[in-house]
């Protein structure tokens, strides 16, 4: 799928590696859609790349089936909003739960859903998913965000093959510890056991090839890290002992902490 001259539907631009990817996809040509629910946070960038906006929040079903009708112009979808997600469940209200589901796992599907059938119609187009290694491999304190993540790879690799041979591809790329921006940098916190992280950078070269190669899985993180995520989706067990000697409960504790507000 070429992006030069494509319109990409970009979700969750305003956080994480968002603004990363609002920078690589319009110096590749892209004409961008952003979407948010801050007028505020939205406008400076869509000033500076010429790009449309939309405000909706992804935890309302109605606001999810009007971006997509907003948006339904779209030759890409990029679905990279989420929620961070962390945190036991036993301390999470079932209000909190819905939510994480609605905009980490339900928001990217049914905005798939609904826009699939116009670039199938057209014979072209693409649909990728920003997932995270939390998609391959459990971690304490985590359930939430595994979940959804778990599921979001599910659902990318099965539709995916529901949409061979139409024309219209599917990816999804699974970045690791990402540094500069996200979780270790909006907390302060360190990497579980000293792991490396990636730069941005990496994460967005690592879409763009997936949307423009059509490739079905990308993981961006350092060898080692794609090795032992690996082992742990195979041996969970094994895992678990691993992490708590690697220190990963007190990493977790500090990062749960810091991002208790944005459930």
């Amino acid at each position: 799928m070429h992006i030069a001259g494509a319109t990409v539907l970009l979700t969750g631009v305003t956080g994480g590696i968002g603004g990363a990817l609002a920078a690589g996809l319009s110096a590749r040509g892209a004409r961008l859609v952003l979407t948010g629910r801050r007028p505020e946070a939205l406008q400076p960038l869509a000033d500076r790349y010429g790009a449309r906006t939309i405000l909706a929040d992804l935890a309302d079903p109605d606001d999810v089936a009007r971006l997509a009708e907003e948006a339904a112009d779209a030759d890409i979808l990029l679905a990279n909003a989420a929620l961070p997600s962390s945190g036991d469940v036993l301390d999470y209200t079932p209000a909190q739960i819905d939510r994480a589901l609605a905009v980490n796992l339900r928001a990217p599907a049914m905005l798939a859903r609904l826009l699939a059938p116009g670039m199938v119609a057209a014979g072209r187009g693409h649909i990728c998913f920003v997932g995270s290694l939390s998609g391959l491999a459990a971690t304490k304190s985590s359930s939430v965000y595994n979940a959804t993540k778990f599921g979001l790879r599910g659902f990318s690799l099965a539709f995916r093959q529901d949409l061979h041979g139409t024309g219209v591809g599917v990816s999804i790329v699974q970045p690791g510890f990402v540094r500069e921006v996200g979780m270790f940098a909006n907390t302060g916190s360190s990497t579980p056991g000293g792991m490396r992280t990636v730069a941005p950078e990496k994460v967005v070269a690592g879409v763009l090839r997936a949307i423009e190669r059509d490739v079905a899985e990308i993981n961006v993180a350092p060898p080692e890290l794609r090795l032992l995520t690996r082992i742990a989706s195979q041996f969970p067990g094994f895992a678990e002992r691993v992490q708590r000697l690697a220190g990963a409960d007190s990493t977790m504790k500090a990062i749960v902490a810091a991002q208790r507000s944005s459930r």
